[in-house]
């Protein structure tokens, strides 16, 4: 039995690493990838699960820590599944995600075909020895107007099934109660809870 006494979480992004570590139990140590001079392996999966699994091999090899890596990102229907697991690199793109967000809004508009979207996060955990579970959460949405400051990333132009406030609209507890990283790991969970006591 691999008992979970630590773990490091695989992204440098700042908001999913919070969220990570506020999904696991208290009792578990989180070590950020800031304390080691590591960057990020190249994403050349065709899925979001391919590459949560790029990722969690990469960091655990190279640090040799039990590593709990997402991708994630935003399909929208009406621009066949755009941006995807380009998410990130559109912000990269279009400077910012403020800037993408503007650009989708503008795209969405143009499109005239609905705003159905969803929000899609794959993660994955590997042990050193190569052990490795993956699973993925989804939550369906429409792109709305951009909302709220709260979140990262698209979360201001999202508003979840059933609700009438975007991510960035919503309370930090709220949104983590209900979103795909939630659901993954609420997946995850039940397959690790053992590693855990």
């Amino acid at each position: 039995m691999y008992k979970i006494e630590k773990i490091l979480i695989g992204t440098h992004n700042r908001g999913k690493f919070k969220e990570i570590s506020d999904l696991l139990p208290e009792k578990v140590e989180k070590i950020s990838l800031n304390e080691f001079n590591l960057k990020s392996p190249k994403e050349d999966g065709k899925t979001f699960l391919e590459n949560s699994e790029i990722k969690a091999n990469f960091f655990c090899q190279k640090t040799k820590l039990i590593t709990l890596s997402d991708d994630s990102g935003l399909e929208i229907d009406c621009l066949g599944g755009e941006p995807g697991i380009f998410s990130s690199r559109w912000a990269e793109k279009f400077g910012n995600f403020d800037n993408a967000m503007t650009e989708i809004l503008n795209k969405v508009k143009k499109s005239n075909k609905g705003t159905e979207a969803q929000f899609i996060c794959s993660l994955t955990i590997q042990w050193p020895n190569g052990k490795k579970i993956t699973e993925v959460g989804k939550i369906k949405g429409n792109i709305s107007q951009k909302k709220g400051i709260n979140g990262f990333g698209y979360d201001p132009i999202f508003v979840p099934k059933g609700y009438s406030k975007t991510f960035g609209e919503m309370d930090y507890k709220k949104k983590l109660s209900i979103d795909h990283r939630y659901i993954a790991y609420k997946k995850l969970e039940k397959k690790i809870t053992a590693y855990f006591e």
